[in-house]
């Protein structure tokens, strides 16, 4: 049941970069909002 793991551990990775991504984005929302006068 090696596969198992390997899609489990892919799908974390993938949620991971996602998660990063999404944060990141809402970051720079915020940074922006904060410039605007």
């Amino acid at each position: 049941m090696w596969y198992f793991t390997w899609i489990l551990g892919v799908l974390l990775a993938c949620a991971f970069g996602i998660i990063n991504a999404m944060w990141l984005e809402s970051t720079e929302d915020m940074d922006r909002s904060d410039t605007q006068p």
